[in-house]
């Protein structure tokens, strides 16, 4: 194993052990802040955010070959997580943009964030899919990219759950309905809105919503890219156990 494996298998440990974890006080208080806040909110703007997410996702699995990259060939580790982390660079840079003309657009220009941040995301998880040899074109592969996206954007509750869900993926995968309606869409969508709706309702605010539409839009998907990361991993490290053990 190189220099880079063992790092990045000791990163993954670590990471690991944090998706473990259960929630703390703090993670307790945010969320009965986040339904506080949610309270708030007029109820057709949450059943447009709503709505907007379950199709775009379903989106993904339905007609992503058109956006599909091609599986790239086999390369170390190291030489895969250096082209992802330069997609991750690229999609930051273009979320933080199209974030900051949103926020300084007013309120409609800040709602219509929300799809194309969604749209941003899932791409950039298509990209590092692709980045580690995935073909995307496998519904079960679409459905591996749909629990990272949760892992990142869910309660700490909800995000043991979902890692859970995802260790030995390549065994698990084999055993998955082939109808795909199966996938728990309801929760799916609550726990994104939920996770980015306190950050991104600043965004409506005049004078302040273009510069959080720039950090808020970096970091999520900063997130999101260190969470695909470390969910590939896991799947390398899996793989590289089966090798040995043959």
């Amino acid at each position: 194993m190189t220099p880079y494996e063992q790092l990045a298998q000791k990163d993954l440990r670590l990471w690991q052990r944090q998706m473990l974890k259960k929630p703390s006080a703090v993670n307790r208080l945010s969320k009965s802040a986040q339904t506080w806040f949610n309270n708030l909110i007029p109820e057709k703007i949450h059943e447009v955010i709503t709505t907007t997410i379950k199709q775009m996702t379903r989106g993904v699995l339905f007609g992503a070959e058109f956006i599909t990259p091609q599986p790239i060939p086999a390369d170390s580790l190291e030489a895969r997580e250096a082209a992802v982390q330069m997609r991750i660079n690229f999609y930051k840079t273009a979320g933080a943009a199209e974030g900051g003309v949103a926020g300084a657009g007013g309120f409609l220009l800040a709602l219509a964030d929300f799809p194309l941040l969604l749209s941003l995301k899932l791409k950039l998880l298509f990209d590092i899919a692709a980045q580690y040899g995935y073909p995307i074109d496998d519904y079960r592969e679409r459905l591996y990219i749909l629990h990272i996206f949760q892992l990142a954007f869910s309660s700490q509750e909800r995000r043991k759950e979902v890692y859970l869900q995802m260790v030995n993926w390549d065994e698990k995968s084999r055993q998955l309905p082939e109808d795909i309606h199966a996938f728990d869409w309801r929760i799916f969508q609550q726990e994104y809105r939920d996770y980015i709706d306190l950050a991104k309702m600043a965004q409506l605010i005049p004078g302040i919503g273009a510069a959080v539409g720039v950090v808020v839009n970096y970091r999520l998907i900063n997130k999101l890219g260190k969470t695909a990361i470390n969910a590939y991993r896991m799947r390398w490290a899996e793989e590289q156990k089966l090798l040995q053990g043959s």
